[in-house]
C-alpha cells in the first residue's frame, strides 16, 4: 500500500468502525412487547425468536376473546405466528396427521403442564389439558419466520423454551382450570 492510499483508507476505516460502534445498521431498535394478542409474554423467552430490526408489529385481536391467530412481524417480515384453539378432542402432536407442520419433528419431554408437544426446525405444537366449560384441551401452534435464528439446534431450543413459558399464560388467560 502506498503512503497516499494509506492516508485515504485510514479515515474511511475509522468512520466504518465508528458506525459499527454506534450500532448503526444492525441491532434492535424496537421495544419488546409485554403481551401478544392479550396474553402476557416473557421478554427472556420471546427475544431469541425475534430478529434485529427497526419496527415490530403485532397483528391479531385478543387470543382470549375472539381471534385464534396472532402474528408478529419485524420490519414487515413475519417473525412469529401463534395459533390457539380450544378443542374437545386431544390432538397428539406426534400423530401422523400432524406431520405436515414439521421438519425433523421430535417429541417434547417433561412439559410443565399436562399435555403433549412436538418441536420441529421452525414449529412447535402443544396440546394441553384445559378443562374449560366449552373445551377439554387447548392446542397451541407456534412458528417462526425465515429471518429466525440460523443455528437450527438453538432455534429449536428457543422455540421450545418460549412454548413452555407461553402455554401456561394462554391457559390462564383462557380460563383453563387444569
Amino acid at each position: 500500500m502506498t503512503r497516499r492510499s494509506f492516508r485515504m483508507a485510514a479515515p474511511l476505516a475509522l468512520c466504518a468502525l465508528a458506525l459499527l460502534a454506534a450500532g448503526c445498521g444492525s441491532g434492535r431498535e424496537y421495544a419488546m412487547p409485554k403481551e401478544l394478542c392479550g396474553v402476557p409474554v416473557g421478554e427472556k423467552e420471546l427475544s431469541p425468536l425475534l430478529p434485529d430490526g427497526k419496527k415490530l408489529d403485532v397483528a391479531g385481536d385478543s387470543l382470549v376473546t375472539s381471534a385464534n391467530l396472532c402474528g408478529v412481524s419485524v420490519d414487515d417480515h413475519p417473525a412469529v405466528d401463534i395459533q390457539v384453539e380450544k378443542v374437545e378432542k386431544f390432538y397428539d402432536p406426534m400423530d401422523a396427521s400432524e406431520a405436515f407442520r414439521f421438519t425433523n419433528r421430535e417429541k417434547s419431554a417433561d412439559l410443565p403442564f399436562e399435555g403433549a408437544g412436538a418441536t420441529g426446525d421452525k414449529h412447535v405444537m402443544i396440546t394441553a389439558r384445559c378443562d374449560a366449560p366449552e373445551a377439554g384441551h387447548l392446542v397451541v401452534n407456534i412458528g417462526v419466520g425465515e429471518k429466525a435464528e440460523k443455528d437450527v439446534d438453538r432455534r429449536r431450543s428457543d422455540l421450545e423454551a418460549f412454548a413452555r413459558a407461553f402455554v401456561p399464560s394462554v391457559k390462564k388467560e383462557m380460563g383453563c382450570t387444569a
